[in-house]
């Protein structure tokens, strides 16, 4: 099940963002525009907020990857706005799968979920196990969820009993994926109802 039915069918509206393909990337997995993205999420945010089936008040902002290190970027709380939104606009919370925790600062405006595998040679939980320290309780609240034995794409189905790319170790895990959704439905059903 994709990201948009899963989240279409606990009731949300949901708009998935490609980053990649409008700008001819074929692979960011060596660099990429993040800045781009970053005002792509802001730019999702507001299309949504548009919508007259859509709660401006209640949207969150949810990334796997690389895009789960937008969302750490989105969610950092900052001394100035580096976008101009409309009459305060920002997202509610934040979702991360096994993010590079260090393009988070050190601390968060809006609450957020982390997930990571505990073996993830890509994403390290060394970092995000750091980012935690480093925040020392500032901010909003932030949850870091380590599943033992999952890599990165624990999530992933397809990507099986495991795949080198780029260097690191890809694999699905049944039993992460599964207790991952379900934290991420809690999360978004607590944070959103507010």
């Amino acid at each position: 099940m994709s990201a948009g039915e899963q989240f279409t069918g606990w009731g949300y509206v949901s708009l998935v963002v490609d980053s990649f393909a409008t700008r001819g990337i074929n692979n960011a997995c060596t660099g990429g525009p993040n800045g781009a993205r970053q005002a792509d999420a802001m730019g999702a945010l507001i299309y949504l907020s548009k919508l007259p089936f859509v709660d401006p008040r209640r949207i969150a902002v949810v990334g796997y990857s690389q895009g789960g290190m937008v969302s750490l970027e989105v969610a950092s709380a900052r001394p100035f706005d580096l976008f101009e939104m409309p009459s305060g606009l920002k997202f509610k919370a934040a979702v991360a799968y096994y993010p590079l925790c260090n393009a988070a600062a050190d601390e968060l405006a809006i609450p957020t979920i982390i997930f990571i595998g505990a073996v993830d040679d890509w994403a390290l939980p060394t970092e995000c196990e750091s980012f935690m320290r480093r925040r020392n309780g500032k901010g909003a609240p932030v949850t870091l969820i380590e599943y033992p034995g999952a890599y990165h794409d624990f999530d992933i189905p397809e990507v099986g009993a495991g795949t080198r790319y780029f260097g690191h170790w890809l694999k699905y895990d049944a039993d992460a994926d599964e207790r991952s959704r379900a934290a991420m439905h809690d999360f978004l059903a607590r944070e959103l109802s507010n």
